[in-house]
């Protein structure tokens, strides 16, 4: 699936993902490929992004606050106060803020 995450400054992530984990409202949901669509207010926490691998990924300054985690280099966090999802035929967009 491919997942895009939108600021209100720039466009911080967007790429194909294995998978995104998210803090909704009623709590933390994953979504795969080929999940059913939906839309969701997010709340503060913690945006998990897996990715089959971080070779066509590219980082500078912008992108600063999404992090790999030590023990998985394959999952990617950001940390947001709040946003909202849409996922529809298999992309996903996020506005985090």
């Amino acid at each position: 699936m491919f997942l895009e995450i939108v600021t209100p400054e720039a466009i911080l992530f967007s790429s194909k993902v294995d998978s995104v984990t998210v803090p909704g409202v009623n709590g933390e949901f994953q979504m795969l490929t080929n999940h059913a669509a939906v839309v969701s207010i997010l709340t503060k926490g913690t945006i998990k992004i897996q990715v089959h691998t971080q070779d066509h990924l590219i980082f500078d300054d912008l992108h600063e606050s999404i992090v790999s985690l030590p023990e998985d280099n394959k999952v990617l966090t950001l940390t947001i106060k709040s946003g909202t999802l849409e996922m529809k035929d298999n992309k996903a967009i996020i506005l985090a803020d």
